[in-house]
């Protein structure tokens, strides 16, 4: 079962309890298909990017679900067939891999050393101007 995160953007044209619907139909879809959804946000309207269809707005809605590639066929067919979806993104999340964090006192020391001067190095003479 892998992660993903889809966003979809519903024309500002659609009225508030016609977003619900469309909301309740994509739970539905992400059931039948097996996978589970884990957090579902509506953003509300808000101004699209760059105009879409002569459209400057949109009601933007956000979910994280867990499913198998079946999952984002159907799901994407289904925003492809629904004209009040004017866009759709679907991202896989990946686990992030652990990043190796140095102590905050050798990274402090390691800045330290660099700074330092050579003290073979003659200091720069006073430029006259």
């Amino acid at each position: 079962m892998s992660r993903y995160e889809t966003t979809f953007i519903c024309s500002p044209e659609v009225p508030a309890e016609k977003v619900e619907d469309l909301v309740s139909k994509v739970r539905k879809v992400v059931e039948t298909a097996g996978g589970t959804i884990g957090l579902l946000q509506q953003l509300g309207r808000k101004r699209l990017a760059y105009p879409i269809n002569k459209l400057r707005e949109g009601n933007y809605v956000y979910l994280e679900m867990t499913g198998t590639g079946e999952l984002t066929a159907a799901l994407e067919k289904f925003f492809k067939v629904n004209d009040q979806v004017i866009r759709y993104l679907t991202v896989k999340v990946e686990k992030k891999k652990p990043v190796a964090v140095k102590p905050a006192i050798e990274v402090a020391a390691q800045a330290v050393e660099e700074v330092k001067p050579n003290e073979s190095e003659q200091p720069a003479a006073p430029r006259a101007e």
